[in-house]
């Protein structure tokens, strides 16, 4: 029976790569945007290429009527539920004094809840099939913290706790909960970065180089197919954090 999976966030950057990798694993994916509708239609029309048919669903994660609506029409297509990658989330980069009570609950809308409210929807369908697989995307600075980046950290650091509290919760039925925390990665989400910036991030990288989404999506693949890794924090960072 082929395996069906959502990813959120899954038009550009990690979340492309992830919806490229699965789809061409002979998985069934939905692949999520909300703002990015001519990237998705554009990551569907490539993989048709390949003769690999994935759906594109568009829904604000941040608001469960539209991720209830996003769960209820993959079941009425599949039937099944079996992999939810929670890779959609905002950046923000501010001093700490300046973050707003809006800002602030911004981010933990579209990161920290999003999470909370994709999982819940989903796992209804995976406790009662006794099996499934949640991959949460996090953060090196929900592990290590970031200046000027408190709320993103914060968000991130809840993700890797709700990932573990939950893994040891939903294990007796076989579902498997994983975080993968990212360090820098080559996506839009650090374009901000000046030449300068990224060089030196380079140098304090002991591989010397900076990752690329690629490099995530080859551990989702691993995580898919395992059956005995569960509340995991795997941080994939050159070595920048050791």
């Amino acid at each position: 029976m082929e395996k069906v999976a959502i990813v959120t966030g899954g038009s550009r950057g990690i979340g492309k790569a992830i919806v490229e990798v699965l789809a061409r694993k002979n998985i069934k994916v939905v692949a999520n945007y909300n703002q990015s509708e001519e990237k998705a239609k554009k990551l569907k029309e490539e993989l048709e290429k390949e003769n690999i048919s994935i759906d594109i669903f568009k829904a604000d994660v941040s608001q469960r009527e539209q991720v209830k609506a996003m769960v209820d029409s993959t079941i009425k297509t599949y039937g099944r539920i079996d992999i939810l990658i929670n890779n959609a989330g905002i950046d923000q980069e501010k001093m700490f004094q300046d973050i707003t009570d809006d800002d602030w609950d911004k981010i933990v809308k579209v990161n920290l809840y999003s999470v909370f409210c994709t999982t819940q929807e989903v796992i209804k369908y995976m406790l009662n099939q006794k099996n499934g697989c949640i991959i949460n995307i996090s953060s090196i600075y929900g592990i290590n913290g970031g200046s000027c980046a408190v709320a993103y950290s914060a968000t991130k650091a809840g993700i890797d706790g709700m990932t573990k509290a939950l893994a040891k919760e939903l294990g007796p039925s076989n579902i498997r909960v994983n975080s993968i925390a990212p360090g820098y990665i080559d996506t839009d989400m650090n374009k901000r970065y000046s030449n300068e910036e990224i060089e030196q991030i380079k140098e304090e990288t002991p591989l010397v180089k900076i990752g690329k989404p690629e490099d995530i999506a080859k551990c989702i693949e691993w995580l898919v197919e395992d059956n005995f890794t569960t509340g995991q924090i795997i941080s994939i960072n050159g070595g920048w954090a050791i």
